[in-house]
């Protein structure tokens, strides 16, 4: 999974901070968006895509890679 963030398209909301503080923090001097790590776990990967789906700006995006997403469906019946 890679999570990209747009400074340009931050409102500054904060609500990235307050769902995955681990990932996400606020500049002193703009208080625009940035991100604590890039290296993300599994267990993660729901509060980001949280995070992104809640950006009020939309400067948050998550890119699943193809492994990370069949990791996290079901399997379907039969296999």
């Amino acid at each position: 999974m890679r999570v990209n963030v747009d400074r340009d398209r931050c409102c500054s909301s904060g609500m990235c901070v307050v769902n995955v503080p681990e990932v996400f923090d606020q500049d002193d001097q703009d208080s625009l968006v940035r991100l604590r790590q890039t290296d993300f776990r599994p267990e993660q990967f729901a509060d980001l895509r949280l995070a992104a789906q809640l950006c009020p700006g939309g400067a948050i995006t998550v890119t699943e890679d193809e492994t990370a997403a069949t990791e996290d469906e079901p399997a379907a019946a039969g296999d």
